[in-house]
């Protein structure tokens, strides 16, 4: 029998900025302890550059992540659904753990002012894999 990873979405309006800098913390972090994914309400045509730059500083290449649009099929598929100011237009579905992490938006920032936001995400999602019970390194 399989053993079921914990399955995550991050889910910000654009998904261009704070939800890929969280997925791609997740999954560089998690070692392929926990799926994850991330999606927009409304996505961008591309992912933020500063947010690019900013990961690519502490290691984490985003460089080939594209913005995806949201589905009820993520939110269903994923144990736990993180929103970061997407408001109402997240799905709601029972069984589902609901966090809503509240950050400043990257979008139109640059990589100086994106910094201090990737280093709060870094911290939420340490303390997400603590609470799912995945060891990772310091």
């Amino acid at each position: 029998m399989s053993e079921h990873l914990p399955s995550v979405l991050f889910v910000c309006v654009h998904n261009a900025g704070r939800s890929q800098m969280a997925a791609a913390f997740l999954a560089h972090l998690a070692g392929g302890a926990v799926e994850v994914r991330s999606a927009g309400s409304a996505p961008a045509d591309a992912v933020n550059p500063a947010a690019v730059e900013a990961m690519a500083e502490v290691g984490v290449d985003m460089s080939a992540s594209r913005p995806k649009p949201l589905t009820d099929d993520a939110v269903r598929a994923s144990d736990v659904v993180i929103t970061m100011g997407c408001g109402d237009t997240c799905p709601v579905f029972p069984g589902k753990r609901y966090l809503d992490w509240r950050l400043d938006d990257p979008a139109g920032q640059g990589v100086a002012a994106v910094r201090p936001i990737r280093d709060a995400i870094e911290q939420l999602v340490r303390g997400l894999l603590a609470e799912l019970g995945v060891v990772v390194a310091p």
